[in-house]
């Protein structure tokens, strides 16, 4: 018997509320992402360079070298998310702050964390879209399957989140378009090259290695080696999972904490 009836039901009166609370965010997020895709990411130049990129990226390498094109499978995906999830990212809270959406979206009954979770939803669902499809191609096309199917639905959708946050991380950090673009190419053309895409980061010279391990896109193309290619990742995979997840949320501490000394800035 519960001698303290009071306490438990206060309990239970804050956890139904903390859970509506969260629904109700979530909620609101969605709608936020929701218009996000009809304005800008479902649009006819975005999806294109969306597919665009990462086309031109497997022609390059299976004509300069055919018989390696599998090896490179995992990290032409992981660019693949890579620059889907960060195309719009980067720039999307510069943008609307120039033409006022940001603004109207403030006045609504919306706090920072909503509005940056929105954010990244609509740029995380873009850039899985565009990954799952050109996945979808290239895993036949080359004759892979996937191993530890569950890991891999998770290191795209960790990898997807943490990529828009570093966008979104970019975008609230800057007050011109332009210099979110600059910023962008900043952080992305080096990954290329340093994340184990084309090469491992084990044979480069020190100190890159130590480099690698602090960019998101190693540990996603890792963790597709190990689906794809019959576990030829470095790491171990579940390790590859934490690390992914732990950039989801160092990013978005960072994006929330810049965000909200911006617009108190600015506002």
């Amino acid at each position: 018997m519960n001698e303290f009836p009071c306490l438990s039901a206060g309990r239970d009166t804050r956890f139904d509320n903390d859970k509506r609370t969260m629904v109700t965010e979530i909620t609101k997020a969605y709608f936020i992402a929701k218009k996000d895709m009809g304005a800008y990411y479902l649009k006819p130049p975005l999806i294109s360079w969306g597919l665009m990129l990462p086309i031109v990226f497997v022609l390059a390498f299976y004509f300069r070298n055919p018989a390696g094109i599998k090896e490179v499978v995992p990290g032409l995906i992981g660019l693949t998310l890579l620059f889907s999830c960060t195309s719009m990212a980067a720039i999307v809270i510069t943008f609307e702050k120039r033409i006022g959406a940001l603004e109207r979206l403030l006045l609504a009954p919306l706090n920072f964390r909503t509005i940056l979770l929105g954010k990244t939803l609509g740029s995380a669902l873009f850039g899985l879209m565009v990954a799952v499809f050109i996945t979808i191609i290239l895993i036949p096309l080359m004759g892979l399957s996937v191993k530890h199917f569950w890991a891999f639905v998770l290191v795209f959708i960790f990898s997807g989140l943490a990529f828009s946050l570093l966008g979104i991380l970019i975008s609230v950090g800057v007050k011109e378009v332009f210099e979110a673009m600059t910023m962008s190419n900043f952080f992305r053309f080096p990954m290329i090259f340093l994340c184990g895409v084309f090469f491992p980061a084990s044979s480069m010279p020190f100190p890159l290695p130590i480099l690698s391990y602090l960019l998101p896109l190693t540990y996603t193309v890792d963790g597709l080696k190990h689906c794809l290619l019959e576990d030829k990742g470095m790491i171990p995979l579940y390790l590859d999972l934490l690390i992914l997840l732990g950039f989801v949320f160092l990013l978005f501490s960072l994006s929330l904490f810049i965000f909200k000394k911006r617009i108190r800035q600015e506002f």
